[in-house]
């Protein structure tokens, strides 16, 4: 989802209404606007059009596996819709063709990413109706189109409902966009597993102390061209969220989450530096540490879960051949609530990204190393594993 200075997402108002129009028109920071149709005397359309093209190789170290893999795949492929319809509502709508389903419920080849409807008060209030990013971890609300490293982590999706929940969200900026708030009521778990029927209801908060992050989404890096230090907090709640026994529904549980944050990123003449840490821990109150018999498989490992990332960034100043380079690392670490260590795991990876024009165009490569505590015995996607991959963005 781009970060884009449009319907909902941080949009100045009043007297500057008119240059926030012509920042949509020329894109945000490095990000190009698509093709733009206008209707009336506030209404337009703007068409994007955004590709990921991975090749990775997968070498596996494990005792029980011998052997390697590769695979050509289209990452993310979108089509995107986005307007205003007057100076108060806008719109946002996302067509996927991709990979990337994270157990959204995407069993369609083509389906709706985003869909929804946004209604702009004043900057202190401000409101969002229908399918978008849920609001809990900063790296899942970072745009996927302008990451800092080649993908967010595992860790950062929340264990249900996907990247994305069906729901209302209020959100403003105070204190000259400083401090923002967001209070989302979602659908959240829903289904025949599911003890009751509640709200899942999403808080956050963070505070800018340089350069205010004013927008609903996030950038992994903003290349050098802004000052920015912003930490942030949330809170996630769904009451009778999982069952402990599920065969004899019995036992509900709620499901319960907080995470707290920090991104730096500082422009210097000899390069630009980024760095970005978030701590996060999922709990359904031990409903997933029971014997395999009673235990909801349907539920993902991470409800169970505490777990870190770290990762930093640097960004040479000067372009090299027709572009920028930019070197990268990440650490990230997990451990799961469950009677066995088969998703506990540990990732480093390096990597670096060629920005040929900006996030228009680029290339990523990233060497990822991925160690299990207990690696295992069927699926190789829990088994100790080097990656390397090589990633192709183009954004129109």
């Amino acid at each position: 989802m781009k970060n884009a200075t449009f319907a909902g997402r941080g949009k100045p108002r009043g007297p500057v209404r008119a240059l926030a129009l012509l920042a949509l028109a020329a894109g945000p920071l490095t990000a190009q606007a698509g093709p733009t149709i206008h209707f009336g005397e506030q209404g337009f359309v703007q068409l994007n059009y955004e590709l990921q093209i991975w090749s990775q190789y997968r070498d596996f170290r494990s005792d029980e596996i011998d052997g390697d893999s590769f695979d050509t795949f289209l990452r993310r492929n979108r089509i995107t819709l986005m307007g205003q319809y007057n100076d108060y509502v806008g719109f946002y709508t996302q067509l996927e063709a991709g990979n990337d389903s994270r157990a959204g419920q995407d069993e369609r080849s083509v389906y709706y990413r985003d869909a929804y409807l946004t209604f702009d008060w004043s900057d202190p209030l401000r409101f969002m109706a229908g399918r978008f990013k849920n609001t809990f971890t900063r790296e899942n609300l970072e745009a996927c189109l302008e990451p800092l490293t080649l993908d967010r982590g595992v860790i950062s999706y929340t264990p249900f409902a996907g990247t994305r929940d069906t729901g209302v969200a209020m959100w403003g900026n105070l204190a000259d966009a400083r401090l923002q708030y967001r209070l989302m009521v979602a659908d959240g778990r829903e289904g025949d597993e599911v003890p009751s029927t509640n709200p899942r209801i999403t808080a956050r908060a963070h505070y800018s102390f340089f350069s205010p992050e004013y927008s609903y989404g996030y950038r992994g890096t903003y290349l050098g061209t802004q000052r920015v230090l912003t930490i942030g907090a949330a809170y996630d709640y769904q009451k009778d969220a999982v069952y402990e026994n599920l065969p004899g529904r019995q036992g509900a549980k709620d499901y319960s989450a907080w995470t707290a944050d920090i991104f730096y990123e500082e422009p210097m003449d000899i390069g630009t530096l980024t760095f970005s840490a978030a701590y996060m821990d999922y709990s359904v109150d031990g409903a997933l540490k029971v014997d395999e018999a009673f235990r909801d498989d349907t539920v993902d490992p991470s409800a169970e879960m505490e777990a870190y990332y770290v990762k930093a960034g640097w960004l040479f100043p000067e372009p090299i051949g027709i572009g920028r380079l930019q070197l990268f690392a990440r650490h990230e670490s997990s451990d799961y609530d469950r009677l066995d260590d088969f998703f506990d795991h540990t990732t480093n990876a390096i990597g670096a990204n060629y920005y040929i024009d900006g996030q228009q165009l680029k290339l990523t490569f990233e060497f990822a190393d991925v160690s299990f505590d207990e690696e295992h015995p069927d699926l190789n996607s829990l088994r100790d594993h080097q990656q390397a991959t090589l990633g192709f963005q183009m954004l129109f």
